[in-house]
């Protein structure tokens, strides 16, 4: 009898030297997978054969945390049950650290298999996994248990790892789009200060980020008349900046051949629609003035209205449009003009200026018409610096958009 124990207890020790063996090549495999770069699916793939045809589980359900929800990644075995029925159900059990037996549990999902397993990275419940039809004896089943969890272990830590390589790369794409969105951006802005014969410019842009959807533009088109623009592109980043530089590729073209408002407009929504799909489109402000006429036209294609100071008193500059690049056709058109003998000042700018993440009684457009009124007389640099420093002041709040400024003085 007792050579009969002794070597019975020789083959049990024998079998386990070689369950052992087999567990360390399973990790291994794995291993050499996760080193290999191996996809999800891959690795998921590993994992059900090594339960299937190694550990005897008749039936599987690995669930893992993705966009902030528990969804199952991997299963076989009887019928399938929801997502969130089976996140529900193990709610209960996300205390314990360690296997747990669910064969006599009062739910009716749990009790249809026979263990929970967790997944943890130090306190966070990264994964869990159910088990049932579990084939296995009674003195393998703490060792089957522990490499279970040590399985589920080594494949989430891939898993996690794969997260944070993406999300790297993502980082640094977003970072170099945003890069090349700023050197973009910074070839379009033309000026900040522009001075000639009775004519002073000044213009400044705060990007909300790394990044706005604001343009201006001023284009000497002859001796006797200039044309400038101050416009909206929504969204950000390189899209919105390759749109600026369309767009500005695309007005400068057609103002020097083009002498018609209306027309150029008119093109800058073709252009914009067919660019676009009609899935973006800009608020611009368009103006032309002659200093031999003194006539200046414009268009107001949905911007917020310029302001214009001219013998002590303000102007909105309303007329024109609607927003470009999403109608086919431009639905109405109609064209501002205004003689101005004296010499005046037009302010131009984007929502930013107004737009703050809090209401400030202090500051609105009626506000803003008055501060121009009251010093409409400073050089245009002076009168930008004075009107960014006021709001500095005075606004409680920050700016949600970017704020460009365009100023122009003519005498």
């Amino acid at each position: 009898m007792q050579n009969y124990n002794e070597q019975s207890e020789e083959d049990e020790l024998i079998r386990l030297l070689l369950k052992r063996q087999a567990e360390l090549n399973a990790l291994l495999e794995i291993t050499q997978a996760i080193n290999k770069s191996a996809s999800t699916l891959v690795l998921v793939d590993m994992l059900e054969v090594i339960m299937k045809d190694y550990l005897h589980v008749g039936k599987f359900r690995f669930m893992t945390e993705i966009e902030s929800r528990f969804k199952c990644i991997s299963y076989y075995g009887g019928e399938f049950e929801q997502h969130r029925v089976l996140f529900k159900a193990c709610k209960g059990l996300w205390k314990f650290k360690g296997p747990v037996s669910v064969s006599t549990h009062e739910n009716n999902i749990l009790n249809n298999y026979d263990y929970f397993i967790p997944v943890f990275q130090k306190n966070k419940m990264l994964a869990f996994a159910l088990i049932g039809d579990f084939k296995t004896t009674p003195q393998m089943m703490g060792n089957d248990l522990n490499f279970i969890q040590t399985l589920t272990n080594v494949i989430m830590v891939a898993l996690e790892n794969k997260k944070l390589f993406q999300k790297r790369i993502e980082a640094e794409r977003f970072q170099r789009e945003m890069e090349l969105a700023g050197d973009v951006q910074q070839m379009l802005i033309p000026i900040t200060i522009y001075n000639e014969l009775g004519i002073e410019v000044g213009a400044r842009y705060l990007p909300h980020q790394n990044i706005g959807g604001d343009y201006y533009d001023f284009i000497r088109l002859n001796e006797h008349e200039f044309l400038w623009c101050i416009a909206d592109v929504s969204g950000k980043g390189v899209s919105a900046a390759l749109l600026m530089a369309n767009l500005q590729a695309s007005l400068r073209a057609w103002a020097s051949v083009e002498e018609d408002l209306t027309t150029i407009i008119e093109k800058l929504n073709d252009i914009i629609i067919k660019t676009t799909k009609g899935e973006k489109f800009i608020t611009i402000f368009l103006g032309k003035f002659d200093q031999q006429t003194r006539l200046l036209k414009y268009i107001n294609a949905g911007h917020n209205p310029s302001l214009i100071y001219h013998k002590g008193s303000i102007t909105e500059m309303k007329q024109g449009t609607t927003i470009i690049g999403v109608l086919d056709k431009l639905p109405f058109v109609n064209t501002g003009e205004m003689l101005l003998e004296n010499e005046f000042m037009i302010f131009n700018y984007t929502d930013g200026l107004i737009e703050y993440d809090q209401e400030s009684p202090d500051w609105n457009e009626k506000k803003l018409s008055e501060f121009v009124r009251h010093h409409g007389k400073l050089k245009p640099d002076q009168f930008n610096t004075k009107i960014l420093d006021h709001v500095n002041r005075f606004v409680m709040g920050k700016p949600i958009d970017d704020i460009t400024l365009l100023t122009i003085s003519v005498k």
